[in-house]
């Protein structure tokens, strides 16, 4: 049994690929030294962070502990 509409589906999803292709060929992609670059910015904003985190855990417990002690 034949099944209509099948033909503008596969159109459709056809014209949609192409798209998308065209679009992947916009994509500018970084070189080499932007992309180290942006890691390391990465990597050492990370441990600022969990460093500033592990601070504030510490603050946090000795708070606690000293409130629990009273």
């Amino acid at each position: 049994m034949v099944e209509m509409g099948k033909s503008a589906e596969k159109k459709a999803g056809s014209t949609y690929f192409k798209g998308v292709k065209a679009e992947f060929k916009k994509i500018v992609w970084p070189d080499r030294q932007a992309t180290l670059k942006q890691s390391v910015a990465v990597v050492a904003i990370s441990v600022v962070v969990g460093v500033l985190i592990a601070i504030l855990d510490y603050v946090a417990k000795y708070g606690v502990n000293f409130i629990t002690s009273i």
